[in-house]
Order: C-alpha cells, then structure tokens, then sequence
C-alpha cells in the first residue's frame, strides 16, 4: 500500500463484497451475450464485415475478461506474499488475487523507495517482464534495460515527471523478455509524498496488453478494410447503373415501331430494380427497327451482378443489334451469341429471347436460350407460346437454337419478361400469374397502360434481383 494512504482512508476499505458479486455476475452475463455474437458471426473469413465484427467481438470479449478478473482481485483482498518477497523481507507494493490462471499474470505492481533505493514487485510483474522471481527487483536505473531502445525516452521522461514534478504516470512502452518475446506494458502510478512534500517513492501497476493491443490493431486493419471494401463497392455499384443506362434503349414510355404502315407494334417497357438497389444484374430489353422494315424485340438475362455482369450484359446486346441489323435470323443469333459467351475470358452463363416481327404478315418468328417464352393474349385470355429448343448461352458450344413462327392479329398482346417480375415464384409460377392478368391486359388500352399494370402489381414487393417486362400490342 502506498505511504500515504493509512489503512483508515477511504481509498483502503475495501467495497461492499455483495456489490462486487453482483458486478461480477453482470460482467460474466454480458461475457456470454457477446461471446453469443461472436458465434452468430461465422463465415470462411472472406467478408469484411464478418472480419470486423468477430474481431470487436474478441476486444470486447478481452477487456470483459479482464473486468471480471480485477473485480475478482477486489472481491478476494490482498494475496499471500510471494516466496521470493518473503524471502527479502519485501511486501508486495499493491495487493493483487492470487494466481488462478494465466490472466491474471497480466497485471502486476511494483514500489521504488528512492530514500533506501529498494525496489518491490509482485510476483505477477516477474511474470510479465519474464523474469526469475528469486532476483532481485529492477531499480528505477535498471529498469530501462528491459525496454525496446525507441521506448526508453517515453519511458524516462514518464519516470522523470513523476519524481520531479509528481505528476501521475499513465503511459505505454514496450519491454524485450529474456526468451527475446516482446510484450506491450502499460503503466499507471504516482509519486509518494513524505511529510516534507518530497517524493519519497513511486509506485505504479503495470499492465500486460500485449493482446489488448494486438486485438485493437485486428479492428483498425478490418474496418479499414472494410471502408476499403463499401468504397469498392459503391464505385462498382455507380458504375454498373451508369452502365446499364447508357446500354438499355434510351426511349421511355411508349414506342412505335415500325413508325408507319399496318401491322405497327405500340411498345413500352420497364426495368425493375432489385429491392436493396444494391445488385445491379445483367437484365436487359430491347426494340429496333430493322433495315428491312421489321422489329426486333429482345430480353435476356446474364447471371451473377456487378459492373462484370453489366459489362458482358452490355456486349450481348451489342451483339445482339449487330447480327440482327445484319438480316441474321433469331436461331442463328442466339447460335452466335452462344459462340460469343463461350468465348469470353470469363466463363459466363445468360438466357435469352429474341423475335423478329414482320408487320406486313403479322408473323413472329423467335428463338430462345432457355429464357421464358413470349405470353400472348387475345381477346382476355392469355397463352405461353410453345418454345423451340434452345439451351442456356454459354453451357455447351456446339448448341443449335431452333426457331418458331406465330402469326399475331390485331389487338393481340405479347408480354416479354425475365426471370424474377414475379418475386418469390418460379418461372413456371410467375407465367401463372401473369396470365392471370389477361382480363385486365385486355381492357388496357396501350402497351404503356400494360407495362404500368404489372409494374403496379409486382413493383413493390421484395425483389432479390432486377428483371424486365416488355410488352408489345399489335395495332
């Protein structure tokens, strides 16, 4: 115990022993909750975040440990003195707990008497400086023997205001063990006064955080990861939607194509974003009006999200208008867009369908790669056209896409899609309820009226990815 502290002193009476109880049993609940975070937290090491969050966890976890190690050294009262003391004459210079575990070697105290130039320390402070507890204490003049060369100025200069001008030491440096292990030591003490205000003695405790430190250093480098990481990810994610708007038709609302003579499609269509906004997927819709006078439509859908995906989104449909501009009929376009995938660096998947409208004839002719087929609705009721062979882009290639043919009358409605309008449903589900809606398709009177009735009805609702609906009606 500090010289000026007398056993009377307030500072010396030990706590109430129910109120430490009962902060232990809170300090060892709490443990467990995050000690239940940590777990939740699981993942193969590759997220940022889940990085981050178990190494807070760990730091929370330490620091708890160690409150409730301390409030078992209060609750307990001063140790036995060590045999190495005993032996000396020397009593411990703070109280601490007896040894338990090896938490507790963390802390230690130790007292220099400046009149006798005797120094004291615990045996916990052996056991953090790595030394043998039958030699003697280090003297304030030795004690920088033990500290790393660049920490010895902080040091001094702590010990040197203490003495001189008594001010409180609180500081860090870092010590070099004799099994040359260098451990982080944090110190805490002050000056003790003689009668005469001089300064007879410094004590302080001394505090291994080595793994406190090594913890907090893991949060830094995973937060910044992490930022690093959410930066990353939003500049993909502006560039996937600038991407994806420069490459999808610039038209909005409704379009006719081709823009005179019989036979003319009223076109709208609708791009709907995921619900978070965050993925940006490789949907996308198309119409063009064709050298000859015909009508190209278009959907398809590459997997996976990200400004890779729009990026090869961007070039299927470049692809796509090129061949077609070209004459090239739906089933060889969708053979050489399957050459194209399967050429790429990366190895990609994507569904497709493409149709070409002859507005002279009425006549559909398409092909798709495993994409789900046109719906057609006349008269209010609604049918799924019967597909030609055709399998996903990129899966095979040497794949052969056959076409089909379907002669459309007036009034008759084509609905376009990708996989996903319909949220939470399979393809086969999502046909089912959009010709459900065949009554009220029906009593639209534009194509753009269509397209605002299926976005109204499954625009809203939760939507892992992005799809697209293209309606076409023939006027």
């Amino acid at each position: 115990m500090p010289s000026h502290l007398s056993a009377d002193h307030p500072a010396a009476q030990p706590p109430g022993r129910g109120s430490v109880e009962a902060l232990i049993s809170q300090t060892r609940r709490l443990k467990g909750d995050v000690d239940a975070v940590r777990r939740d937290a699981h993942g193969d090491g590759s997220d940022p975040q889940e990085r981050w969050q178990r190494a807070l966890c760990d730091l929370a976890l330490h620091q708890l440990t160690d409150l409730d190690t301390h409030l078992g050294q209060l609750r307990d009262g001063p140790p036995p003195v060590p045999p190495a003391a005993e032996a000396a004459h020397i009593a411990p210079a703070v109280p601490s707990a007896p040894r338990r575990d090896s938490l507790l070697s963390r802390v230690g105290s130790a007292e220099w008497n400046l009149l006798t130039d005797e120094a004291s320390w615990s045996g916990e402070l052996y056991q953090i400086l790595g030394r043998d507890p039958a030699t003697p204490a280090l003297t304030l003049d030795e004690l920088p023997s033990l500290v790393l060369d660049e920490d010895r100025a902080k040091l001094t200069a702590m010990v040197t205001d203490c003495l001189v001008d008594a001010k409180p030491i609180d500081g860090e440096f870092r010590i070099v063990r004799p099994d040359d292990a260098v451990r982080t030591v944090h110190m805490m003490g002050e000056p003790v006064l003689d009668t005469d205000g001089s300064t007879a003695s410094m004590w302080a405790v001394l505090r291994d955080v080595s793994e406190l430190r090594r913890n907090q250093k893991v949060v830094s480098e995973t937060r910044d990861s992490l930022q690093r990481h959410q930066h990353r990810a939003q500049t993909e994610h502006r560039l996937a939607v600038e991407l994806q708007e420069a490459v999808l038709p610039p038209w909005r609302g409704s379009l006719r194509l081709p823009q005179q003579g019989p036979g003319t499609l009223d076109l709208a269509a609708h791009h709907l974003p995921s619900s978070t906004g965050a993925l940006i997927g490789g949907d996308w819709y198309d119409a063009l009006e064709l050298p000859d006078g015909r009508t190209l439509l278009s959907v398809g859908d590459l997997t996976g999200h990200g400004v890779a995906v729009a990026s090869g989104m961007a070039t299927l449909l470049g692809a796509v208008r090129g061949m077609a501009m070209a004459g090239t009929g739906p089933g060889q376009l969708m053979s050489w867009l399957n050459q194209l995938l399967d050429a790429t660096v990366q190895p990609a998947l994507g569904s497709a369908l493409c149709c070409r409208y002859h507005p002279e004839t009425r006549t559909l002719t398409w092909a798709q790669a495993a994409h789900p087929a046109p719906l057609l609705f006349r008269n209010g009721t609604g049918r799924r056209l019967h597909a030609p062979n055709g399998v996903l882009l990129g899966a095979t290639s040497r794949a052969s896409y056959q076409q089909a043919e379907e002669t459309l009358e007036p009034g008759d409605l084509l609905l376009l899609h990708t996989d996903g309008l319909v949220p939470g449903r399979r393809s086969a589900q999502t046909v089912e309820h959009l010709l459900d809606l065949a009554p009220r398709l029906g009593e639209a009177g534009t194509a753009q009226d269509c397209v605002r009735m299926v976005v109204e009805e499954y625009g809203e609702a939760d939507r892992e990815n992005d799809a697209c609906v293209l309606v076409a009606k023939v006027m």
